[in-house]
């Protein structure tokens, strides 16, 4: 069972997961494709929050997900078979307009698909249904 902070963050990061699948409803030209990278990066770094926050390890406000996935491996070394891609990237570079960029629609399919292996692995360890996160 976990706590109502774990569950905070996961419903937090379950929104940013249905953002990412309503952008996926339109036709592909209309897809925004930067959105779809910015929430998966959101979703990814919420959910490993949920992971630390549920085995009690403190960590500070960072947006960085490769030292989140380090600090998971610290406490279960199965985080290792988990590829998280460079999503860390996607938390700034549509933030401000000397870094802007938009990704292709490949890219966008690319960071769903870590999100997807993602939830799988995290909501697994946490023993939780997706389905009991979704408004």
């Amino acid at each position: 069972m976990v706590n109502n902070k774990v569950k905070k963050w996961i419903l937090k990061a379950m929104e940013n997961y249905k953002t990412i699948q309503h952008e996926f409803t339109f036709p592909e030209k209309e897809i925004i494709t930067s959105t779809v990278c910015f929430h998966s990066q959101q979703f990814v770094e919420k959910v490993l929050k949920a992971y630390l926050t549920y085995k009690k390890v403190d960590f500070k406000k960072i947006h960085n997900i490769d030292l989140l996935l380090k600090f998971c491996i610290e406490k279960y070394n199965e985080f290792k078979e988990l590829y998280v891609g460079d999503l860390t990237t996607y938390a700034v570079e549509f933030r401000y307009p000397d870094e802007f960029y938009i990704p292709s629609l490949k890219e966008a399919k690319q960071c769903f698909n870590i999100v997807d292996k993602v939830k799988d692995f995290v909501f697994k360890k946490l023993k939780i249904n997706e389905n009991n996160y979704v408004k």
